[in-house]
């Protein structure tokens, strides 16, 4: 069972266990993620094999504390692309000294599905506080997203991306770039940080397939590079 505790109004899940973690996971969770983040958990661990302690903390609007910036094919409301500032706030400035004051200065993996993904992609190039990124199926489709990453380093040690190898083939035109812009991220970020340090994996199926195994998959494949 998590432990709840309140950051920024924001509800969040603690997971850990007994011993001392060697890592930690923060994880935006969307409505769809609550009922199976505690199978994501279980999945890591049993992965792992070493202590860890994870920090879901639950996103009250999506697309509005999650985009970087506007995009019609996500959201036309005037508030969605203003919020992710706030949000990585939240987590920098709020969540992350609490923990750390529970936990000692453990390495932070930031992760998370669709556009949670798309957003520890985004945080990794604005802030220095995060030494893995675990970026599962990224809504990475978003408007102007090649230029801003091949402009924008990430700050982070290393990179874990994923794809669904159905995602790409949709008749949304904007959903249709994820596929090439998810290569042409993996190719940046390998330039970037070395072969070692970023991978792009495929899953089978569409969007919408296992996201909990394949988010604790990411997240699994982060920890053993950042321990190992």
């Amino acid at each position: 069972m998590a432990h709840i505790i309140e950051a920024g109004g924001h509800q969040c899940l603690l997971f850990s266990e007994e011993e001392r973690p060697r890592a930690l996971l923060v994880q935006p969770l969307g409505a769809q993620e609550r009922d199976t983040v505690d199978d994501e958990w279980a999945m890591i661990r049993e992965a792992v094999g070493v202590p860890l302690a994870m920090a879901a903390f639950r996103v009250n609007d999506w697309e509005a504390e999650l985009a970087p910036w506007p995009d019609a094919a996500l959201s036309r409301r005037p508030e969605v692309g203003t919020g992710a500032a706030a949000t990585l706030r939240l987590v920098t400035a709020e969540l992350l000294p609490r923990l750390h004051d529970e936990w000692g200065p453990l390495p932070v993996i930031l992760g998370g599905y669709s556009l949670a993904g798309l957003f520890a992609l985004w945080a990794a190039t604005v802030a220095g506080e995060f030494e893995g990124v675990a970026a599962v199926s990224p809504s990475v489709w978003i408007d102007g997203w090649q230029d801003y990453i091949g402009r924008h380093p990430v700050l982070s040690r290393q990179v874990y991306l994923s794809l669904g190898d159905r995602e790409e083939h949709v008749r949304h035109r904007a959903f249709r770039r994820v596929g090439d812009n998810i290569r042409f991220t993996a190719a940046v970020l390998t330039r970037q940080l070395g072969a070692d340090r970023c991978v792009l994996e495929w899953n089978e199926g569409n969007h919408f397939t296992d996201a909990p195994g394949r988010t604790a998959r990411g997240f699994a494949w982060s920890v053993r590079h950042l321990l190992g």
